[in-house]
Formats: C-alpha cells, structure tokens, sequence
C-alpha cells in the first residue's frame, strides 16, 4: 500500500513539474517582447562596452532584458547593418574600463569593415582613456560632450606582487616555475619585478602603445611622431582634444545628428536590432568551439563572468562531437584564456589531434591564449591572433604554500603521521625539502619539455627554436607572428575564412555556425534560472582592474589538485 501510496506522489510531483514547465513557456512567450521592425533610413545605437563576454549564457528572464552583447554579437551586428540598406549610419559609445587589447582590436576592425559600405560610423565621448578612444578613432567623426575628458595619456602596465602580505601572514609560498620568464609565481614569491620580469612587460607595453599610436596616426592622417607627441601632452580636456586634433567636434548626446554626414530621421538600438529578423540563408556547417576561461580537468563551468573554467572532460566531447559529425566541415576554436592545468591542457590538445586528421583546426585567439591557453592552440592547422593579443608564455609552475608560520601567529598547533618517503612532500606545514624540490623539478621539466614539443611538432619545428622562444615568455600577437607562433593577425572572421578555404567551401556562400557551448534548454535553465553570471553582473558597478585581478590570483590556484604542474601566465594589469 504504502509502494503504490510512493508511485502515486511520483506522477503527482511529475505532472506538477510538467504543467510548471508549459505554464514557464506560456508565460515567457507572452511577456517575451515582439520582434521589431527596422524602419528605412535609420541610424543603428552600438554601446560597445568592453570587456565583452566571449560566451552568452542564457537564463529564465533573458528574453524579457537587454544583456551585454557578448564579442562575437558585436562583431555580427555590425556586419549585418553594413549590408542592411535600411541602416544608414552607426553611432557608438565606447566604454573600455579594464579590457584588454585583443578585443578591442576586433571591434575595431569590424568599425573599419562597416565603413567600407559608404556609411558613416559616429562615434561620442563622455570620457575617453586609451581603449576608449582606440576604438573611436576608427569613426568617421568623433564627438565629445563640453565637459568631457580625454585621458589620452599612453599605455600603462600594472602587476601586483603579494610577497610582503604573505610574510605578514605568515605563509611561505613555495613555489617553483620552469621557464626564466615564467612569472606567474613571481605575484606570490616576489616582493618587486625580477629582471627578467621587467624586461618582458616593458616590451609587451612597448608593443602595445605602438599598436595605439600607429592606429591613431592611420585614422587622423597624422604621422606617428606627431601621434607621440600629441600623447605626451595629454590628458586634455574636451576644448584642448578639440584643438588637438584628435576631436571632430563638441556635442551633446541630444546634438548627435545636427552635424551627421547623413542625418537619420530614426534610431534603432543594438539590442531591438539584434532581435530583428536577419536576412540570409543556411550554408555548410562550420563547428566555433569557445575555450573561454582558466583549463581544469572535470566539466566546464560559466557561472561567474570572472571565473569561467574549460573543463578537459566538457571540451573533449565537444570536440569528439564536431569530429564525427560528418556535416561538419570545419572546426574553429576561439580561444580565450590564460592556461591552468597542464594535464587538462594534455587532454584536449589529444582530442584537437585527433580531429585535425579529419577535419580543418583553426585557432582563434581572443585577448589571451597564453600557456595553456597556447598548449590547446598547437594543434591548429593555422593560429590568428589579433596584434595585442596575450600569448606564449610556455613554460610551467608549480609548489604549495606552508602555512605553519601562519597556524603559529593563531596559536593553531599541528602536526602529522605519514609512511612513504614523499608522502608528506605537499604537506601545508613544511617547505620542499631538497630530494622533494629536486623531484618536483625533475616533473616539472618533463611537463615543460613535453609542452614545448607538442608546439614544435604543431608548428612544423624543431625543439631548440621553441624552447628559444618559450622559457615562459609572453608575447604579443604581433611579436608572436614574427617569431612563427601565430600564423596571421586578425579576429575571428578570419578564422573562419581560413577554415572555408581548407574545407574548401565557398568563399562567397553563407554558412551556418555550430557554436559550443550550446544554448541551454530550458529544463537546464529551470536548473538555475537566474544563472550566476546574471546575478555577477551586478559587480559591474564596482568594477576595477585591481579588484578583478585580486580576485583571480587569490582564486585560480584553488582550482587545481595538489601539486599539479599548471601551465599558466601571469596576472597583468593594463590600464
């Protein structure tokens, strides 16, 4: 009686559920705004507010607001409206606090593509630092309010080191790295650069305020020299820019269209576009597989925007799926982050070899692919990088941190019981004793020296002209293209032309892309309806630099199993 009572809530629990889930979808259409219409001669709004998601996750009231265009949405909406005759300008709003320069590489070069049709591209300041008016800059004409500021001052590099604090604390980071610019620990270990240190993050500023002048100098037809010292004279104010040169004119926002080359008598915002009906058919089918995040074995996870994981086990099946599906031409892998677990890395550098015996690998690299962000980009058939992208760094770090003298300044005592001569090797209450750090090295080489030889062999290299460039090193995109890390600079549109003409589709059809992660379904969604990253964006109002990069160096290495060798770059600040 009381099994039948059990089968009965059962069904009971399941009919609820059922009728839960159609009353959800019920609801959603109906308060799911209708799609717009997009009227002739109308001016298309463009916030670009970086940094941009690479991934957009879908939660419960999705529909119901306007999220943050991710890149990738950026990028397509732009190259609808340049062949959209019913868009006949564009005005953007450039917001950049914090990105990196990868991204903004890639709006701007979708800007420039977009005012290949004719139509002009306006772009209006409040504010503007260096990212900021990177991008404007690439406007017919740039617009900023009177009481604006343009902060035009150069390109800064910042690195935190909490070496000080730890000893405060009482805890000795005991951390070893293979590569002389290896310096991810460096945060940890060192109170100041190291030599090697300074001398790598000077050329990769270097690097990227030559990118920020010679963008400049193309735009406002000026020479580089002349971009130099226009720089060295700011920040100015919006009458000083103005006069500078580097200013059109001074506006308001309501003043936007008086002077506009083509004045609009409508405005359609990015995201009522984005939900307009898009023209254009299906085509071959072209796998764009997103590894955004810090690499770790087990499942992915997107639940915060500052913490996304690439699971090894998630990728990999991703890419099993696009390499058995035989209406897949292709795979694009968009790559986005700064390395973690070197085993991980391992895992999904397998399965990329094993589908690029059957299919065309392209790598895509986002703002960063750094260690083993470039471990997972070795297999490509072909590597674009954009020229400020973060990359390289190939080399290893590992250790532990003892916290004795911490668990001493609390009164905690410990203590311990072990059998095995390295059974206590990552204990939290000791340093490495020296046969424990000698075996520790002689792991960590054998990482380094397998990494280095899986670049060798995806680059059609030898191990001596690697490791020549490795050593832990990062470089910009630029830099890497000439030392034959990168094949092209470019975005991903790029990638993805490359990835047609290997699977020889045409260059001029459509096709259709089979993008990973998947969108959620909605029993996924019910799972979590509100989704983290909906709830994280809320941190947005007190975004900074410093505190984002506080948070990620205090959390990354909490990822990762003990004594697991990491292939991961160092923490960088841009400003």
């Amino acid at each position: 009686m009381a099994s039948r009572r059990g089968v009965v809530i059962v069904f009971a629990l399941l009919a609820v559920a059922v009728m839960f889930s159609i009353s959800g979808l019920v609801l959603l259409s109906m308060l799911t705004p209708p799609v717009p219409t997009v009227q002739t001669n109308s001016t298309l709004e463009l916030p670009l507010q970086a940094p941009f998601q690479e991934i957009d996750r879908i939660d419960l009231f999705s529909p119901l607001v306007d999220r943050p265009l991710t890149l990738r949405h950026t990028v397509d909406l732009l190259r609808r409206a340049r062949t959209d005759d019913r868009i006949t300008s564009v005005v953007v709003r450039p917001r950049t606090a914090g990105a990196l320069w990868g991204q903004l590489q890639e709006v701007r070069a979708a800007l420039l593509d977009f005012r290949t049709s004719g139509k002009p591209v306006t772009a209006y300041l409040e504010y503007g630092g260096a990212g900021e008016y990177y991008l404007a800059s690439a406007a017919d004409r740039v617009l900023m309010m009177p009481a604006g500021q343009l902060d035009l001052t150069g390109v800064a590099t910042y690195e935190i080191f909490l070496r000080g604090t730890m000893d405060k604390l009482g805890v000795f980071p005991d951390l070893l790295h293979i590569g002389e610019y290896k310096t991810a620990s460096n945060t940890f270990t060192e109170k100041t650069f190291t030599p090697a240190h300074r001398e790598m993050t000077r050329d990769l500023t270097r690097s990227w305020f030559d990118e920020l002048v010679r963008a400049i100098a193309e735009s406002r037809k000026l020479s580089d020299a002349d971009v130099r010292t226009i720089i060295d004279q700011g920040p100015f104010l919006a009458a000083e820019a103005q006069e500078a040169g580097l200013v059109d004119a001074l506006a308001y926002e309501d003043q936007i269209a008086d002077g506009s080359p083509v004045p609009a008598r409508r405005t359609i915002k990015a995201s009522q576009y984005s939900r307009s009906r898009a023209t254009g058919g299906r085509g071959p089918r072209i796998a764009l597989l997103y590894a955004a995040g810090t690499i770790a074995s087990g499942r992915s996870s997107y639940d915060m925007p500052g913490a996304q994981v690439i699971g090894s086990d998630t990728f990999a099946e991703w890419v099993r799926r696009a390499r058995n599906d035989s209406d897949i031409r292709a795979i694009v892998v968009r790559v986005d982050s700064p390395g973690g677990s070197a085993i991980a890395s391992e895992v999904i550098w397998r399965e990329l070899m094993l589908a690029r015996d059957v299919k065309p690998v392209v790598v895509s690299m986002g703002d960063v692919a750094a260690s083993g962000g470039y471990y997972i980009a070795a297999p490509a058939h072909a590597i674009v990088a954009q020229p400020g992208t973060i990359t390289g760094s190939i080399g290893v770090v590992t250790g532990k941190y003892v916290l004795q003298g911490s668990m001493d300044k609390l009164g905690v005592g410990t203590g311990s019981e072990s059998l095995g001569r390295f059974a206590e090797m990552y204990s939290p209450f000791r340093p490495f004793t020296r046969a424990e750090r000698d075996r520790v090295d002689e792991q960590m080489q054998a990482t380094y020296d397998l990494f280095v030889t899986r670049v060798a062999d995806g680059r059609q290299s030898t191990r001596e002209k690697i490791d020549a460039v490795a050593q832990g090193r990062v470089w910009t995109g630029r830099q890497a293209s000439e030392l034959g890390l990168v094949d092209e600079l470019g975005g991903l549109d790029r990638a993805i032309a490359i990835a047609r003409e290997r699977a020889r589709i045409d260059a001029d059809g459509d096709v259709t892309l089979v993008v990973y992660p998947p969108r959620r379904s909605f029993y996924e969604i019910m799972a979590n309806p509100l989704d983290m990253t909906a709830v994280a964006r809320l941190s947005i109002l007190f975004d900074r630099p410093e505190v984002r990069a506080l948070e990620t160096i205090t959390s990354v290495f909490g990822r990762f199993r003990s004594g697991e060798p990491l292939a991961i770059m160092p923490n960088v600040l841009l400003r």
